[in-house]
């Protein structure tokens, strides 16, 4: 089955040409079906690229899908137009009263200031905690983990010797698990961050899934709520770490290489993606517990208490 995008919305273009089905809402409208409604908090300043790859993967599942793109309220994207985002944009405040069965919040570049310090802490507070209630099954990528785990569980985060960045192998080491059905034992995953989370932080109420004795923890779920923490970023495409790297280059921030991306180690050789498989894997299991456990009814999610 298609994704369910906006009409007109950018990454049309490149899921069609990446043969992704996309559907339009006339079409939509006639399938005797009840599509799965996921929402996407984008946080990230580049709001194009980043809902491009997270369609990429919703896209991928046999279900049919609405994606509604959503951003916090008042914020002022500098990178991204106002007529942009108010055109294939909803802000939380006008999403709030609605119910999804699906929601992923995005990392966001502001990795050294202290969560009370972003000038968006106190909603994505209300945002966090209107997950629990209208939300069916959650997940947060990069910033938006370390921003959960320490609202939700006191989790400590640190900044960690040196940032984390490049394409590095982790193992799986949770017991049998739904959301990793099908993942080989040792993953490549990117990575680009200067924080972890301190493990003696973490509580008997969250399980690690995904890990990496180098460069710290991957991937949690949260055994009180339906939710789970991804501090890497299996959605990234071939030159999102490339990209980053050329920038701060050309920025004279002399960066360090990103670890096992180029081949051979030679930045003018294109990456090659060794993890698209699994980041397919993650959000089509992912997909398929939603769809396997919500209400049908969508009034009925965050009334009936659900396994988390």
């Amino acid at each position: 089955m298609p994704i369910r995008i906006p009409d007109h919305l950018p990454a049309r273009k490149t899921l069609e040409q990446e043969g992704v089905m996309v559907m339009d809402s006339s079409r939509a409208a006639r399938q005797d079906i009840r599509p799965l409604q996921i929402g996407l908090l984008n946080l990230m300043p580049n709001k194009e690229r980043t809902e491009t790859q997270f369609a990429r993967l919703i896209g991928s599942t046999p279900l049919q899908i609405d994606m509604t793109l959503v951003r916090i309220t008042d914020h002022q994207s500098k990178h991204t137009s106002e007529d942009y985002l108010k055109t294939f944009y909803s802000t939380w405040e006008e999403v709030r009263e609605r119910k999804f069965d699906g929601l992923i919040v995005t990392g966001a570049p502001i990795a050294n200031i202290p969560f009370e310090e972003v000038k968006y802490w106190s909603e994505m507070l209300e945002i966090m905690n209107w997950t629990e209630t209208n939300v069916h099954r959650t997940m947060f990528i990069c910033w938006g983990a370390q921003a959960a785990l320490h609202h939700f569980h006191g989790a400590k985060r640190y900044r960690m010797p040196q940032k984390a960045f490049g394409v590095f192998r982790h193992k799986l080491v949770g017991g049998p698990n739904p959301w990793l059905r099908g993942f080989s034992d040792s993953p490549m995953i990117p990575v680009s961050r200067y924080n972890d989370i301190d493990r003696d932080s973490l509580g008997d109420d969250l399980e690690i899934l995904i890990d990496n004795e180098e460069i710290g923890l991957c991937m949690l779920r949260d055994k009180a709520r339906p939710a789970l923490y991804m501090l890497n970023h299996l959605e990234y495409d071939n030159r999102s770490l490339a990209d980053e790297y050329d920038r701060d280059v050309k920025a004279g921030l002399n960066p360090e290489m990103p670890t096992n991306l180029f081949p051979g180690g030679d930045p003018t050789v294109e990456p090659e993606n060794r993890w698209r498989s699994h980041a397919h894997l993650l959000f089509q299991n992912w997909i398929n517990e939603i769809y396997q456990t919500t209400p049908y009814d969508p009034a009925q999610i965050g009334l009936v208490k659900q396994s988390p």
